[in-house]
């Protein structure tokens, strides 16, 4: 598993849909592609159903987390790596 200082951190909170998806699409397929592990950060509910099947469809793994109230981590993660 990845240390949590080393993954990438995409910071989307402020931003409403559907911008948290699309910039977390551009992430994965532009500027980080092939990226072990994405941490996306949000503080838009509707985002957490639209990121992780857009990630799944790349062949990542998702896991959410509430990093405090009312805001979420989407760790976005290589699915065979951690298979």
């Amino acid at each position: 598993m990845t240390d949590q200082s080393e993954a990438p951190v995409l910071d989307v909170r402020g931003e409403i849909c559907p911008y948290p998806m699309l910039r977390t699409n551009r992430e994965l397929d532009e500027v980080q592609p092939g990226v072990p592990e994405l941490r996306v950060w949000t503080d838009h509910p509707p985002a957490l159903s639209t990121i992780p099947p857009e990630a799944m469809k790349r062949g990542y793994g998702c896991e959410i987390a509430e990093r405090a109230a009312g805001e979420w981590e989407i760790r976005i993660f290589n699915a065979e790596a951690s298979a």
